[in-house]
């Protein structure tokens, strides 16, 4: 086969593939015709001049439209199923609250709602202004997405600057969460208290004794045992757990670390990706509107 029948045969499938599946996104020249811009045509059409040598590649490249939409439907995905387990664990699980006396709203539940609504409010904005090729609003997500990427990267620096700090004060909020453990109000703590040692098979904050200024007794609570049973915290120390709460999450975080890194260089690549198709997109904004004044 000639090679001019074989760009001819390419540049007709690829035209014929992204009628069927972006039928609007782009605007294909006449097989080896130059197409010339005529200011009747849709600004949206993007139009690039043919070459013997580019094959399709001209008449079929994916219009940066198409490419923020590939980007932001992740990050807009994303949000709805970080809000949804958010609404989920709100409903089935209403009484798991915070193990920090002080900050008592911050429980998963509604930390995951308010993450997820953010992403989703950030995203709509990202997807209506690349359909409306808004330039505010497009300018409005890069900003808003830029602040956030900068902040994530801002409190991963801060956290390892001030590990031995914010590990100082955690054991001591938990601690102080301690005294409200079996209070009248405080079913989220306790039930959160009881849970995080039965599966982790961990007692108090540091240790077991740490229960001791709770009630002014040599006892635990029951969810401290090693067999659990009816009272029997109230004495004998020998069937209570002894490793501490806090180093034994501290360790299943570190045994899930890689897990971890994965999902936040996921989420970053995710972000850059949106921050420079949306600045593209905005920039393209710029040029058509210049080109068509």
């Amino acid at each position: 086969m000639r090679w001019d029948a074989q760009v001819a045969l390419l540049r007709f499938l690829c035209s014929l593939f992204l009628t069927r599946v972006f039928p609007l996104q782009y605007l294909h020249a006449s097989t080896g015709t130059e197409f010339k811009h005529n200011k009747s045509h849709n600004r949206n059409a993007h139009v690039c001049m043919p070459h013997h040598v580019q094959l399709c590649v001209c008449d079929c490249v994916f219009s940066p439209l198409t490419a923020s939409h590939l980007f932001v439907f992740p990050l807009q995905l994303g949000g709805c199923g970080i809000l949804g387990v958010g609404v989920w664990l709100s409903v089935t699980q209403g009484n798991f609250a915070t193990l920090s006396s002080s900050l008592p709203s911050l429980s998963a539940a509604n930390l995951l709602i308010a993450v997820g609504t953010i992403i989703m409010v950030i995203g709509c904005l990202g997807c209506v202004g690349a359909v409306k090729e808004s330039r505010p609003l497009l300018l409005t997500f890069f900003i808003l997405l830029l602040l956030i990427f900068f902040l994530e990267i801002l409190s991963i620096m801060l956290f390892f600057i001030y590990q031995d700090e914010i590990d100082h004060y955690a054991q001591r909020d938990l601690k102080k969460g301690l005294q409200l453990f079996g209070t009248e109000g405080n079913v989220g703590l306790t039930n959160a208290w009881m849970i995080v040692q039965t599966d982790f098979r961990c007692c108090g904050v540091t240790n077991h004794t740490d229960w001791f200024e709770v009630y002014n007794a040599s006892r635990v609570p029951d969810s401290c045992c090693l067999e659990y049973s009816d009272n029997c915290g109230l004495d004998n120390p020998g069937t209570w757990w002894t490793a501490p709460c806090y180093e034994r999450v501290k360790d299943w975080l570190n045994e899930n670390l890689v897990a971890l890194w994965i999902f936040a260089l996921c989420t970053a690549l995710t972000q850059i990706l949106g921050l420079v198709f949306s600045m593209t997109m905005f920039c393209q904004s710029v040029k058509v509107e210049t080109f068509y004044a």
